[in-house]
């Protein structure tokens, strides 16, 4: 009877966190205001061939991780084979990529005359890690979702009865797209949708092509992401740990705050998003990196450094002559604004394409700079650059800095749904 009413009791827990997960997605958008219904119906209309069905992702999900909770082989496990497990996932993980990648080399090569005869022998080799991979996935889901759950309850200060609520769920699944649109006239996020999964380049240039033309008076960006907060998290298929352990336990911070103000205001406005975001950031860096310290920097033969939020690491001899993405990115932003305010939508327009390629230059992969891309990464604004001016990421990141632990910083932050209560915190504070 005891263990019918644990279970009646997490199936109960895992609809409401399913309803909280759908609830985080549909919140992305900006609040409805006058005016703005028939654009959204127009955009929805444009946009649907390629929306993505997120309520078939989460039956599937859902029903996946059931059923590998009642298996649950990483019980039987010790810590040190708990690792080595996940990592030798990892490794499987990076070939598989490696065989993706000299695929798609070979059927991009003119000088390549059958490209299938070509590839076989990386296609059956790929075929097999995916068969491989499909059952090491789930159990390495796991260990790295217990792992994070360990720091966040023992270092981070979180959880009850020794059990970090809302259970920390993560898999590895390939990730929809996303579409973000924004005004020409001015950086703001007034539509975002989930577009299908496997959009090429050329696929992503051509819906933003569809909706700019249809609609003159805006911007459109599509991009693809590392995680998102459905239940459990959508993770990225990703070989790199630091990544991996960092995303699950961003992701986890959206949906602690989706039961608080802060999480309920996602989207009202680019100041609440933000402190979503950053807040989410900060966590999962700090978590993410205490996860491979605690329990795979013994294997790895190395340490990830802590992060510091508000203080630059002391820069290398010649450093300064290099190139800086952050910095670039940053008065980049600042100039568009600038330009913007002032009327100047296409010289703007022309300034982004000219950066997009120095950043091209200069190694950085960027295929489209314009204001929906301000718009969407400007909220990220724990790593600086494509926020610009915008005051709300260092106040998060200030916060961050003074609290004493993470737990603390996360209390102090969740209750607040406007920008003007985090700058009341530090009201009567001295400057740092």
């Amino acid at each position: 009877m005891r263990r019918l009413l644990r279970t009646l009791f997490w199936m109960a827990v895992l609809l409401g966190l399913l309803w909280a997960g759908i609830d985080h997605i549909l919140r992305t958008l900006p609040p409805l205001e006058e005016g703005r219904e028939a654009l959204w119906e127009q955009l929805d209309e444009l946009s649907r061939p390629w929306a993505f069905d997120f309520n078939r992702w989460e039956m599937e999900a859902l029903w996946r991780k059931g059923t590998y909770a009642l298996l649950a082989p990483q019980r039987w496990m010790d810590e040190p084979t708990r690792a080595r497990f996940v990592l030798a996932y990892l490794d499987d993980v990076r070939e598989a990529h490696r065989h993706v990648e000299a695929i798609n080399r070979a059927y991009a090569d003119p000088d390549v005359a059958d490209p299938r005869d070509a590839t076989a022998q990386d296609r059956a080799a790929l075929a097999r890690l995916r068969e491989k991979l499909d059952w090491e996935a789930p159990v390495a889901e796991a260990i790295l979702g217990e792992q994070v759950s360990v720091i966040l309850h023992q270092e981070g200060g979180f959880g009850v009865a020794g059990q970090v609520l809302p259970p920390v769920s993560g898999t590895f699944t390939p990730l929809p797209n996303v579409l973000v649109i924004s005004w020409r006239t001015k950086i703001e996020r007034i539509y975002q949708r989930d577009l299908i999964t496997g959009l090429t380049d050329d696929d992503r240039d051509r819906i933003e092509r569809k909706i700019e033309t249809a609609k003159p008076r805006l911007s459109a960006y599509v991009t693809e992401i590392g995680g998102l907060s459905a239940y459990p998290a959508m993770l990225y298929e990703s070989s790199d740990l630091d990544w991996d352990a960092e995303t699950m336990a961003h992701e986890w911070t959206h949906h602690y705050l989706d039961f608080h103000p802060l999480g309920w205001a996602y989207g009202r406005s680019f100041e609440t998003t933000t402190m979503n975001e950053t807040t989410a950031s900060l966590v999962g860096e700090w978590a993410g990196q205490e996860v491979v310290r605690r329990f795979y920097a013994p294997l790895l033969h190395r340490e990830k450094p802590l992060p510091h939020p508000l203080v630059a690491p002391p820069k290398e001899p010649g450093e300064e002559r290099r190139f800086d993405f952050r910095a670039e990115m940053h008065r980049t932003r600042v100039t568009v604004d600038r330009l913007l305010a002032e009327g100047k939508v296409e010289v703007a327009e022309i300034y982004m394409e000219l950066q997009r390629r120095y950043f091209v230059d200069q190694g950085y992969r960027i295929r489209r700079l314009n204001q929906a891309y301000f718009a969407f990464h400007g909220a990220y604004a724990e790593s600086g650059g494509a926020s610009g001016e915008d005051p709300t990421g260092p106040l998060v990141r200030r916060l961050w800095a003074i609290s004493p632990t993470p737990q603390a910083f996360v209390h102090r932050i969740a209750p607040l749904t406007e920008r003007q209560q985090l700058e009341a915190l530090f009201a009567d504070a001295p400057a740092p």
